[in-house]
């Protein structure tokens, strides 16, 4: 501990007696400092001990000593140290009477103690103080290494606590809390993700601090990893400020902990050549050689019906969605102790993860929170949510996901991922499921761009003769293919006979030169009729 008032008092050579402010004796005392001015306040940073001899004070002057007082309580001072034998015989009254009524300790020093000895006494404990926290950090370093060595992230995380009399937790990637000790403090790090996700979006190293005095603990958020985004979090929840050797132990569990994520990385890295090699082989037709390559890495995996995924994003900003997304699914795969497959191909990534498993959910959740940020307002977007000036947000990420398939089926449903994914694009989502495709409409595909150009160039001859006044064949069209070409019913409907639709209907093959009895021509024309009326 750093020296107090007390120690001082009770220190044998000093011969100091305490004349007022008894019960603040145990204030740490940052310095001890010599001033015979009469307003020494510019020249004090709080937490000193101030030695006086009076010299240009009038100490008998109660109003004096009291204006005094009063400024060197407001500027910190935590002690009052006051030299009897050289300008007054023993210590004022009126100086004493101050110290008692504003709580500043006053020391009386006998005129054989010199300021000196005070100084050097303050100057040797603080030493010894730092000398010890130093000794503390350098055991805590010991301890912290050999929980790295032996147990790993959880052995740390619980060495740590025991050092800061608290508690501490590891967050991945995604946010989520990957470990904490004691086992109780895992709750009370759940509710710190919020400001997890916003330490994460600083480049690392970075840091905060999280409540104070109005809270139940004071918590030390650190950014952990060596790459611009960071790999990990720490958290170190106190009741009160780290001291130095705490600090120490802090500073030590950091980088021991960055060590262990970069070293996780780098095992990362291999099995994702090896997930590479795996894909490769089940999208080239030989799951055989796929399971003797992915053994217990990611054989379970291809045991079971799994998915594919294939995410795409724009270069640039945008491009650090898939490493999120890439992220996520494996966060939640390893919380749920599943095998995913994972590969990066550029501006693409493509995902083998168990059908109903925890990865698959984590990706719709992902997709679903990005589709709901891309429909809010963009002056509502945080700013790192928001487009580049000239890019649409439509170029951002885009994912498609396949129906549940086998080893023998890879191709298939990479075939499918790649087709959801198309229609994720030219719709403007961000996630699509192959399986909602067929369950769906044909309409919607026929918003592209290419499908209305074609339905106006082959309907343009029929509007353009409506436009002349000289009948209305684009809407008896429309009537004869509604009604699978049933005369009686189509004239009906539009209210004329039937032989005017017949006419009618020759001229509609007169002008767009086809013959209405043949099948394509009407699914054509049927679809470019949907296609015109669905602007």
């Amino acid at each position: 501990m750093p020296p107090t008032l007390a120690s001082l008092v009770n220190h044998s050579a000093l011969k100091l007696t305490v004349r007022a402010g008894e019960d603040h004796l145990d204030v740490p005392v940052r310095w001890a400092h010599v001033s015979e001015l009469a307003d020494p306040v510019p020249y004090m940073e709080g937490g000193e001990l101030l030695l006086i001899t009076a010299l240009k004070l009038d100490a008998e002057d109660r109003e004096a000593m009291r204006r005094y007082v009063r400024r060197l309580v407001g500027a910190g001072v935590v002690g009052l140290g006051f030299a009897v034998g050289v300008n007054y015989d023993e210590t004022p009254e009126p100086l004493v009477e101050a110290c008692a009524q504003e709580g500043l300790p006053l020391l009386e020093v006998p005129r054989r103690t010199p300021f000196l000895a005070i100084s050097k006494a303050v100057s040797a404990a603080i030493a010894a103080d730092q000398y010890r926290a130093v000794t503390a950090g350098f055991a805590a370093q010991r301890e912290l290494t050999k929980q790295a060595l032996g147990a790993g992230p959880e052995g740390v995380l619980g060495a740590l606590a025991a050092q800061v009399d608290g508690w501490a937790a590891l967050y991945d990637a995604s946010g989520s809390v990957v470990a904490a000790a004691p086992e109780w403090a895992g709750r009370r790090a759940a509710r710190l993700t919020a400001e997890v996700e916003r330490l994460r979006e600083r480049p690392a190293p970075a840091s905060c601090v999280v409540g104070g005095p109005d809270h139940e603990d004071r918590v030390e958020l650190h950014s952990l990893g060596t790459g611009r985004r960071p790999r990990a979090a720490l958290a170190v929840g106190t009741a009160a400020a780290l001291g130095t050797a705490e600090r120490y132990a802090v500073h030590s569990a950091i980088a021991l902990l960055t060590l262990t994520t970069e070293r996780s990385r780098s095992l990362h890295a291999a099995e994702q050549r090896v997930g590479t090699a795996v894909l490769r082989m089940l999208l080239a037709g030989e799951p055989d050689h796929a399971r003797a390559v992915a053994g217990d890495l990611y054989g379970a995996l291809l045991d079971a019906p799994f998915r594919m995924i294939v995410a795409e994003s724009a270069s640039g900003p945008a491009g650090d969605h898939l490493g999120e997304l890439a992220e996520t699914v494996e966060s939640a795969a390893a919380r749920a102790g599943e095998a995913v497959l994972v590969v990066p191909e550029g501006e693409r990534l493509v995902v083998l993860a168990a059908d109903e498993g925890a990865a698959v959910a984590a990706c719709t959740a992902y997709t679903a929170a990005r589709e709901t940020e891309r429909a809010r307002p963009e002056r509502a977007r945080p700013e790192r949510a928001r487009p580049e000036q000239g890019r649409a947000d439509e170029d951002g990420l885009v994912v498609g996901l396949s129906a549940p398939t086998g080893p023998t089926a890879a191709a298939a449903a990479y075939k499918q991922a790649e087709q959801a994914l198309s229609v994720a694009r030219r719709r403007g989502r961000v996630f699509v499921e192959h399986e909602q495709l067929a369950a769906g409409s044909v309409l919607p595909l026929l918003a592209d761009d290419a499908v209305k150009a074609f339905a106006d160039g082959l309907l343009r001859a029929l509007h353009e003769h409506d436009a002349t006044g000289r009948g209305d064949l684009v809407a008896s069209l429309r009537a004869w293919l509604s009604r699978h070409g049933q005369w009686d019913a189509a004239a009906a409907d539009l209210g004329v006979h039937r032989h005017t639709l017949r006419y009618r209907m020759r001229r509609v093959e007169e002008i767009l030169g086809r013959s209405l009895d043949d099948p394509d021509v009407r699914m054509e024309l049927w679809l470019a009729l949907k296609a015109t009326a669905a602007e």
